[in-house]
């Protein structure tokens, strides 16, 4: 969880709720004593809604024909269908949830959960039999739809509207031992989704680059991460002339954060990946300045670098093979009299410059320096970025799935296949090569607002900074927020993207065939 950093404003920020604890039991649902609501799994059947298994215990021993009842509530057993049926188990009046799992695909288990985390809410427990009835590989997209569908921020005087249920008994799971792994990992994916969410929502009077450095070094603290913090005058002499143009009209000056993973069973031969995340704590436009309603959502314009930083805390929880290095790239875009002007000329981190005409297209500046200094200095099996990075590639995609670009087809596949696992979609798009000419310079190597195809103008400005080295851009500023509630999306910034990485780098090779 954030912590609440140093000085007044920082002070203010109270303790956040945090997601449901869960539990494996052998025991039936109804078999449980002391819990605060049931819940059982209803499917879609030719005659009529179809039960599963175990709610034929909770049929018997409260005497209600379900069928009958749910009949009577309408339910129809589609995904996000909820029927809600007060009933007496064991003396005690209990509210039993009966939750639409559709075709139990891995979507509709976690869409179910979400469903299930909304209805529970304020309530001390609850005992589910859903994931035990449903196929193999049902518990993780439960689990996490549960804990993402649960998620609350508030920065209000009396506290949260609303707490998530406390704890989740997860019943009929003979074997509950065997899936303590399979638990344990679905809790790492929702956390990192959590933690992604947070921080994109906490709001930028406390989220400088400095307070979001602080997160990376008690994370790292936390997991066993080293991590390297350099501020300005670090990044002024190593020539990070991105970060420092971008930031230096800020009074919260800029930073860079790298984080490093490696596996128990790292050796000289094992394989570097890096992630560079975008972390503008708040993008004002600069000197090109955005109209007012399009600053109201830019405090999550940090969410690539967010999303970096859940993955790398959560990668030993899900047995990640191989070295990973975070990169945050930290500034905020703030107008002032030291602002970068359009025309100013900056240097990145290799050499190569740009002409800034624009200085609203001020992330992939700061991304720049970032995957430059990956490419030169880590030596890695591959790179990739994560940024809310265009307007554009909302156009094309509206708000549910996200951008990808790669220089490389394994990489490009595997990011897309884990993205589908995950329940965080993305669709590929071109490296037009005959747009190149849109990036020219009469005074530098590069422009850095080329316009028109915006989003792949934009991922072909940053492909020079990944050299030769196998690179994917996630372009993720179509679903930086979520329009309203929808399953696991909570209405605001989405924290879009570290289920997605950790699925592809939890694979026994997540490198295979890339190069």
């Amino acid at each position: 969880m954030p912590t609440t950093g140093e000085g007044p404003a920082a002070a203010s920020l109270p303790p956040q709720v945090s997601p449901p604890e869960f539990a494996l039991s052998a025991l039936a649902a109804s078999a449980m004593r002391g819990v605060g609501a049931l819940a059982y799994a209803v499917q879609p059947g030719p005659d009529g809604p179809v039960v599963d298994a175990e709610s034929d215990a909770l049929a018997e021993a409260s005497g209600v024909d379900l069928l009958a009842a749910l009949d009577q509530c309408g339910a129809t057993g589609a995904v996000g269908d909820l029927a809600v049926l007060p009933m007496t188990v064991a003396g005690r009046p209990t509210p039993v949830f009966f939750v639409g799992v559709g075709e139990q695909r891995p979507v509709d288990l976690r869409r179910a959960g979400a469903t299930l985390a909304r209805a529970a809410k304020d309530r001390p427990s609850l005992a589910t039999a859903i994931p035990a009835g449903a196929p193999d590989g049902s518990l993780e997209p439960f689990v996490v739809g549960m804990m993402l569908g649960s998620f609350e921020f508030h920065w209000r005087s009396e506290g949260p509207r609303r707490q998530p249920v406390t704890q989740v008994v997860l019943s009929g799971f003979a074997d509950a031992d065997d899936h303590a792994v399979d638990l344990a990992r679905a809790i790492a994916l929702g956390g990192a989704g959590w933690l992604a969410r947070t921080l994109a929502t906490v709001p930028s009077n406390l989220k400088s680059p400095a307070w979001l450095a602080e997160q990376a070094v008690g994370l790292g603290a936390r997991e066993g991460l080293d991590v390297t913090v350099w501020d300005e005058r670090e990044l002024a002499k190593r020539g990070m002339g991105g970060l420092i143009g971008v930031g230096q009209g800020s009074a919260t000056p800029p930073r860079l954060v790298r984080l490093d993973y490696a596996p128990a069973s790292a050796g000289r031969r094992t394989p570097t990946v890096a992630l560079v995340g975008k972390g503008i704590t708040f993008d004002s436009g600069g000197l090109s300045i955005k109209p007012g309603e399009s600053m109201a959502t830019m405090k999550r314009d940090m969410t690539g670098a967010a999303v970096v930083l859940a993955v790398m805390g959560a990668l030993a929880r899900v047995r990640c093979p191989v070295r990973v290095v975070g990169l945050l790239a930290l500034a905020e875009n703030a107008v002032s009299g030291e602002s970068m002007r359009p025309g100013d000329v900056i240097r990145h981190y290799g050499g190569r410059t740009t002409e800034v005409t624009n200085t609203d297209a001020e992330g992939r500046l700061v991304l720049a320096d970032a995957m430059a200094y990956a490419a030169a200095e880590l030596k890695p099996a591959a790179i990739v970025d994560v940024a809310t990075l265009t307007g554009a590639i909302k156009v094309a995609l509206g708000q549910r799935v996200g951008g990808l670009f790669a220089n490389d087809e394994a990489l490009a596949g595997a990011l897309l296949a884990a993205g589908d696992r995950a329940g965080e979609p993305m669709w590929r798009f071109p490296l037009v090569g005959d747009y190149e000419d849109k990036l020219s310079s009469k005074v530098a190597d590069a422009d850095n607002a080329a316009g028109g195809a915006g989003a792949i103008t934009a991922a072909l400005f940053l492909q020079h900074f990944a050299g030769d080295v196998p690179w994917a851009h996630l372009d993720i500023a179509s679903v930086g927020d979520s329009p309203d509630e929808r399953f696991e999306w909570t209405e605001g910034p989405s924290g879009f993207g570290p289920r997605a990485l950790l699925e592809w780098l939890s694979l026994d090779d997540p490198l295979v065939g890339v190069g």
